[in-house]
């Protein structure tokens, strides 16, 4: 972490702290989440403020909610899945519904993001709108002379074992989008099964496919991999702290989108502290501390004016909400989740 992202993260948790104060409430929180969700400069003074205690269990892909949440005991209070997830656990009953009456910024949120398909269900909500951004792509800078603008150079010969992608149903997108296929969420056994033969023709240019942001910062800095695709903004930045310079890219074929939002699991004991979090998520200090971390765009962006400079507002996008329409936003695969979740399984069993 480097000084200066420290210092901005210090700033947050002394604000965090006196806006929290008052509402002190004993308990505690068991969060199903994301890498850098959970940091301690955003969770310290949440817990000094409000007496909850918050234990963070992070997954690599979105397939880990359902099985998770599926096996019971309620371990978990909070999850944070991402918007193609978010319609499934209510479907099935794992979350429950959201009352927005306790959330004081929901009125700020983007209302793209509030009234977005996945996260209602009947006219109720079940989610709150928490970060988003884009599934941009990302190399060395220091090994490409001409920079990459295609999708197409994950395939290329001169970049064998130097390759990586997400171990996530998504490189079905990414080989759908270079076939030409866009309806990327709705595709036909034939269009999938020819994103297979084209994800198995990339193999000898894979060197192992990411599951973690860590995981991929290490193929990156030890000089195995020069080209991926990446968590749009956190990768890059850990990255420049280790002294690595890549850039990120939106490709030809467009890029896809996320939104994710914290969700309440289903029958909880600790609601209350449950609230404490959404709202702290939500504020200026909650938003404040993943741009610090991850590097995101904020769901919030009146909140986002009091931590952002005006040149970081309108870099990530928060001044342009059309640009959320020029991506492929994540949306739910339904009943064909397991078509595409046994056919990367298979790509990689190849």
């Amino acid at each position: 972490m480097t000084k200066k992202r420290f210092l901005g993260c210090a700033g947050i948790a002394s604000i965090c702290v006196a806006t929290l104060a008052s509402a002190s409430t004993a308990g505690e929180l068991n969060i199903l989440t994301w890498e850098g969700y959970a940091d301690p400069s955003v969770i310290e003074p949440f817990e000094a403020a409000t007496g909850c205690k918050v234990s963070a269990t992070y997954v690599g892909s979105n397939d880990d909610f359902a099985p998770k949440l599926a096996a019971g005991g309620g371990v978990f209070d909070i999850v944070t899945p991402s918007i193609d997830t978010t319609f499934s656990l209510i479907e099935a009953g794992f979350v429950q519904e959201i009352d927005i009456s306790r959330i004081s910024a929901w009125g700020d949120l983007y209302k793209q993001f509030t009234t977005a398909d996945g996260i209602q269900k009947d006219g109720k909500i079940y989610g709150v709108p928490y970060a988003w951004g884009a599934i941009p792509f990302m190399y060395r800078k220091d090994k490409f002379d001409t920079p990459p603008t295609s999708i197409a150079a994950l395939w290329d010969p001169a970049l064998k074992g130097r390759v990586s992608l997400w171990d996530d149903k998504s490189a079905l997108y990414v080989a759908a989008r270079l076939n030409g296929d866009m309806n990327i969420y709705s595709l036909s056994d034939e269009q999938i099964a020819a994103a297979q033969v084209k994800l198995i023709e990339q193999r000898p240019n894979i060197r192992k496919y990411w599951s973690t942001a860590g995981e991929l910062v290490d193929l990156f800095k030890s000089d195995e991999v020069w080209i991926s695709n990446t968590w749009g903004g956190y990768q890059s930045a850990l990255l420049a702290d280790e002294g690595v310079e890549v850039v990120e890219f939106i490709p030809e074929e467009g890029a896809e989108g996320w939104m994710d939002s914290n969700m309440i699991v289903t029958g909880t004991p600790n609601e209350e502290c449950a609230y404490q979090f959404l709202n702290m998520a939500v504020s200026a200090e909650g938003q404040g501390g993943v741009f610090r971390v991850n590097g995101y765009s904020s769901t919030n962006p009146v909140a986002a004016k009091e931590f952002m400079t005006p040149e970081e507002f309108s870099a990530l996008h928060q001044d342009d909400p059309d640009y959320l329409n020029s991506l492929l936003l994540w949306e739910n695969l339904a009943d064909r989740l397991p078509v595409y979740t046994n056919a990367w399984n298979s790509v990689k069993s190849q």
